[in-house]
């Protein structure tokens, strides 16, 4: 019992510590992405979507291929190059759909419907793994959800958006065609874990590859390659904050890999639907806003359901050298008999 116990614990805290490093470098890059796709540079706004991703791209593969190296893994593709490709593909829709909603709605408007991300992961995975869930997962993903519309909803969330000639109907469209792209991605990914073995950085590299020579060919069919790299160049504050929202989303990325490598896509994607309140808390906390009551009974609805789902998973989770054996790749799993940290 005193085992079952402290390997809990040390579940608990690697799946925290995730949790944490996905919120806190999400929160920067949210702030980054609304800065960048909504406010003017010496009076131009930059308009280009597939740039950002490809700028975000590069720089995972150059930290994926640096980490590799440091750690001694094998350069060499773990997985057939049509499935990395197709989680590539998603990726990129997913992304670029995310920056682009921005054009015709608020920010706010756009974490509103990330909030809906658990169901369309659990719908994903029950098509792609042939995944099963009980009662209490499909209670948690609709709490979850019920929790954060009531504290994005019933109160104030007012944000400053940019104004543009586009309807708002477009805005919701690439929302949905976001959740469709982003809950396909995360499936694919546990899905490749769990069939190839694949080590998180490995993953990372290829997947990134693939995204970099996507978005690149994307960006140059649209005829936006050139008109971006010029403003890139004439706004070194722009400069400034792509590089940063690249190392934000790189950072992101590895601790989304770590979490859906180890505790699966539905975790994951509870983790992010936090990160969606904890954005507007922020929002919050910087300038001042106050909380609404009925926002706290959504806070107390999100946090009580994760919580219920953390003592589920508790009762029914396999021990920690089953899950090695199942989801973990060999690396990874050599560092923990070794003593190794996250």
């Amino acid at each position: 019992m005193g085992q079952e116990l402290q390997d809990w614990l040390n579940e608990s805290r690697r799946c925290i510590l995730h949790s944490l490093g996905i919120i806190f470098f999400l929160l920067i890059y949210g702030a980054l992405q609304e800065r960048i796709m909504t406010r003017p540079y010496h009076g131009q706004v930059f308009n280009s979507s597939l740039f950002l991703v490809l700028c975000n791209r590069i720089m995972a593969v150059l930290c994926s291929l640096t980490a590799i190296i440091w750690r001694g893994e094998r350069l060499q593709s773990e997985a057939p190059y049509w499935q990395y490709a197709s989680v590539a593909l998603s990726n990129v829709g997913a992304t670029a759909c995310q920056y682009e909603a921005l054009k015709y709605v608020s920010f706010v408007v756009q974490m509103l419907g990330k909030s809906f991300k658990m169901l369309p992961v659990m719908i994903w995975s029950i098509s792609i793994s042939g995944a099963h869930f009980g009662a209490a997962d499909w209670l948690v993903a609709l709490l979850v959800t019920l929790g954060v519309s009531e504290f994005l909803l019933l109160g104030p969330t007012a944000s400053s958006q940019r104004t543009d000639n586009g309807t708002a109907g477009w805005g919701y469209a690439l929302i949905l065609a976001f959740l469709v792209f982003d809950g396909l991605t995360s499936s694919l990914q546990e899905k490749l874990f769990k069939e190839h073995r694949t080590s998180r950085c490995n993953q990372m590299l290829y997947v990134n590859l693939f995204s970099t020579v996507i978005s690149s060919l994307l960006l140059i069919v649209s005829g936006q390659a050139g008109s971006s790299a010029a403003f890139l160049f004439d706004h070194h504050d722009f400069a400034i904050d792509t590089a940063a929202l690249s190392g934000a989303a790189v950072a992101s990325q590895y601790f989304i890999y770590a979490q859906v490598q180890d505790f699966g896509a539905v975790t994951m994607a509870a983790t992010m639907n936090v990160r969606q309140v904890c954005s507007i808390i922020g929002s919050y906390a910087l300038y001042g806003h106050s909380i609404t009551q009925l926002q706290m009974t959504g806070l107390g609805l999100v946090f009580s359901a994760l919580i219920y789902k953390a003592f589920v998973n508790y009762k029914e989770t396999p021990s920690s050298a089953e899950k090695a054996a199942i989801c973990q790749a060999p690396e990874d799993a050599l560092e923990k008999v070794k003593g190794g940290g996250v």
